[in-house]
């Protein structure tokens, strides 16, 4: 795994258009890109199509495939490489969920085989695990789901691959994505500097309250990285972080993830009103969303770092999908890395602001003298 001053020094990759022959469209301006006839399948064949599609990926957010006939094991090749061939650090492998131990028939598929770098996102398993969420007196507010995946982990993800395999019979169980770098160019140039300065704990409860409430087993080394270990499920990582593939900065504690951990080094109330603010910034800015209603089969690839996004608890019937998940790099702040608005006006001339220049100034002898307004 590199050092930090050597993370520093990663160069943003630049997409080589091997994909603009697949039909594909936009779904909103800053986040999410839908390919509707392109089989992964097919693009695991060709590592050059991988490496743009994690880099789209990276840019985009989010992207979207439907109808898949893509396996769990092909899921897992296109996860591993979706981090190798975009340089992710050679310990970092496919993330073994806590809950997907072998011993934990949860996580077992429908002809009773387990895979420990397979996950399955149950609505059944969830209502059991968040049963603070389901079974509370009053409803909670739906922006508690929204979240970036395993942060609580000191080496977090950088790709998820996600699946729909069951629907809901009813309707409803979308997922909306938000994007973390639009987020940040959404705050004053003085809240950009404070909180490039900060870190926050991310910390993840729910495994402590399995400990205590059911008999599932858990994973408690390597899981998919030997730095995540152990039953903390904590981690500290900086506030705002430097997306190695883009070199665009962008938030990245906010919601759940911190809901139950802390921006560190500022007063209670402080800590209050930045936790607010951050999630704000998701909620109420619909404008860098974009929601997607899926089909059976339906795959979505989406980078972990610099996405956020939430399921609509909107259905009633049972709703199941396979997750694959890429483990990354320890996340660090580049002091020399541009915001996404920043580098895309230094990229583009036509986005750039020119600079009149300065009137010359009069000589001396022929200044007139100007009255002073108070």
């Amino acid at each position: 795994m590199p050092s930090p001053s050597e993370a520093l020094l990663r160069a943003p990759l630049s997409y080589s258009h091997t994909l603009d022959e697949y039909e594909s469209f936009d779904v909103t301006g800053p986040i999410g890109r839908e390919f509707p006839k392109v089989q992964l399948s097919e693009l695991l064949k060709d590592d050059a199509k991988i490496k743009d599609l994690a880099i789209l990926a990276s840019q985009r957010g989010a992207l979207f495939f439907r109808a898949q006939d893509i396996s769990n094991d092909q899921m897992k090749d296109l996860g591993n490489k979706l981090g190798e061939l975009t340089n992710k650090p050679s310990d970092s492998k496919l993330h073994r969920h806590a809950l997907s131990s072998k011993d934990n028939v949860k996580n077992h598929d429908e002809n009773g085989k387990t895979d420990e770098e397979v996950f399955f996102v149950s609505s059944v398993r969830e209502k059991e695990n968040h049963r603070n969420r389901f079974d509370a007196p009053l409803p909670k507010l739906a922006s508690y789901l929204w979240h970036s995946d395993i942060s609580f982990e000191h080496i977090p993800a950088d790709y998820g691959v996600l699946k729909m395999a069951e629907m809901p019979n009813d309707v409803g169980g979308d997922t909306i994505f938000a994007c973390a770098y639009e987020m940040y160019d959404r705050m004053s140039p003085y809240w950009q500097k404070l909180c490039d300065g900060l870190t926050a704990t991310h910390f993840q409860p729910v495994f402590s309250r399995v400990l205590q409430q059911s008999k599932d087993p858990l994973i408690t080394e390597n899981r998919g990285h030997p730095e995540n270990t152990g039953l903390d499920f904590s981690a500290t990582h900086p506030v705002v972080r430097t997306n190695p593939v883009t070199g665009w900065k962008h938030l990245f504690a906010a919601g759940q993830q911190i809901h139950d951990g802390k921006i560190n080094g500022v007063t209670d109330r402080e800590e209050e009103m930045m936790k607010q603010y951050f999630l704000q910034l998701i909620t109420e800015n619909h404008d860098l969303q974009c929601r997607f209603k899926w089909g059976v089969n339906d795959i979505v690839v989406w980078d972990n770092r610099s996405t956020f996004h939430s399921a609509t608890n909107d259905y009633n019937g049972k709703r199941k999908l396979i997750r694959i998940t890429s483990i990354g790099e320890r996340p660090y702040l580049d002091p020399n890395s541009l915001s996404r608005a920043q580098a895309l006006k230094k990229e583009d001339p036509l986005l750039q602001v020119v600079t009149p220049p300065a009137e010359p100034e009069e000589p001396a002898q022929g200044r007139k003298k100007r009255q002073r307004v108070v």
